[in-house]
This record gives structure tokens, C-alpha cells and sequence, in this order.
């Protein structure tokens, strides 16, 4: 069907999109807390962790509402339909219905991850197969005349897809609690980890407490 080999398969990844100085976050959700109890004159140039720390343990988290950090998430379209049920927030994401991949030289598909030990090399194959198929008939159907949208009915939850995502603190925590967990889909597991880990880098204290592995 049409020309052979028209699959790129990319890996997943992230990018901030926000300038995130985590001692100038936390020295402003020190200072909005403290507004709760007219404390303000207790604060130094910095923050105080314990302070914070105190927040975070008491469940007082409303204030860290105050705070949105946005992120640009490179996945495939399966993980991003899940990433989307969160609400609190707000999504710009790539359309496949006026996109149009044939303008590009490959369709990406985003790599499999669990099937890249030597023992599954007939599912990986099997995979990449199915992905050059779907390619394929999508491009065959735009050359026969479909608009994208109407030939986006044959790609796959592999699709590359692009989106920006802006959470506050406190759906990001909630985010991760849900996402980064065992039970979570391993793909999805896959960019949620390691993106909790750079977030526990940038901001101190109000990640720590969730798991990273």
C-alpha cells in the first residue's frame, strides 16, 4: 500500500515552558500562608522549609494553588487521552483534525518501551508493522482525496502527539500521586517519573513526600 518505510518512531519526552525559580515559589507561598494568620512580619529574605514543610504535612494546600507551572508533554495519543481527564487545567494540544501528516516526511508513532528487551523483538516488529499500515492508509487515504480529519479515523494510540499543559502545585501533586503509581500504565509511568523528579529538583519541599520510583 503506497511506499514503504513512511514510520518514524520517537520516544517521549517534556519540556518547562515556565521559568521555575523554586526559592522564589516557595518564598511566595510562605508569604500567602502567612496571610491566613497575619504573620507576615515572621519572614525573613528566604523562606522558612519548616514552614512549608508544615503546610504540606497539615494538608493546607490551597495555597500552593496560587503557583501554575506549564509544560510542553511529547507522548502518544493514547497516554494524552488519559493525561486529559484531569481538569483543573488548561491543555493546547496538537489536532489531528487539521494537521496534516502527509506534509511531513514520516508519521511519527511513539515508541514502545515494554517491548524492547531482546525477548520481545517479534512484538516490537509486529508493533512497527502495524504502525507502517496504518501510516500507509492514512496517507493513501489523503491522496484519494480525505481531509485530515477524515483520515485520522486509521491512526493509531501510538500517534505522536504534542500538547502544553498548565497545572497549579496542587493538581500537579495530585497528578503525580495518580500517575507516577504502579497501577498506572507503564507508558504513561514513563514521562510521569522522571518529570516529578525534575519537578522535586526545581521546587524543594512540596514534591518530596511523593514516591519518584
Amino acid at each position: 500500500m503506497g511506499k514503504k518505510n513512511v514510520v518514524m518512531v520517537v520516544k517521549p519526552s517534556f519540556r518547562f515552558e515556565t521559568r521555575v525559580n523554586g526559592q522564589v515559589i516557595l518564598h511566595q507561598i510562605e508569604r500567602y500562608a502567612r496571610t491566613c494568620y497575619k504573620s507576615e512580619k515572621r519572614m525573613g529574605r528566604g523562606y522558612s522549609p519548616e514552614f512549608v514543610r508544615s503546610l504540606i504535612a497539615s494538608g493546607h494546600e490551597s495555597v500552593i494553588e496560587h503557583v501554575v507551572v506549564t509544560v510542553r508533554i511529547i507522548c502518544d495519543r493514547g497516554v494524552s487521552h488519559e493525561w486529559v481527564r484531569h481538569r483543573l487545567a488548561s491543555y493546547s494540544q496538537e489536532s489531528t483534525r487539521y494537521c496534516n501528516y502527509g506534509k511531513a516526511s514520516k508519521v511519527r508513532m511513539i515508541q514502545p518501551f515494554f517491548f524492547l528487551d531482546e525477548k520481545d523483538k517479534k512484538k516490537y516488529q509486529t508493533w512497527l508493522e502495524a504502525m507502517e499500515f496504518a501510516a500507509q492508509a492514512y496517507l493513501k487515504l489523503l491522496e484519494l482525496g480525505a481531509s485530515p480529519q477524515e483520515a485520522r479515523s486509521v491512526l493509531p494510540n501510538s500517534l505522536k502527539t504534542e500538547f502544553v499543559v498548565t497545572f497549579n502545585l496542587r493538581e500537579w501533586r495530585h497528578f503525580f500521586r495518580l500517575r507516577c503509581s504502579p497501577r498506572a500504565h507503564p507508558q504513561m509511568r514513563e514521562i510521569a517519573i522522571p518529570l516529578l523528579k525534575e519537578f522535586q529538583r526545581r521546587i524543594p519541599i512540596i514534591f518530596d513526600d511523593i514516591a519518584s520510583e
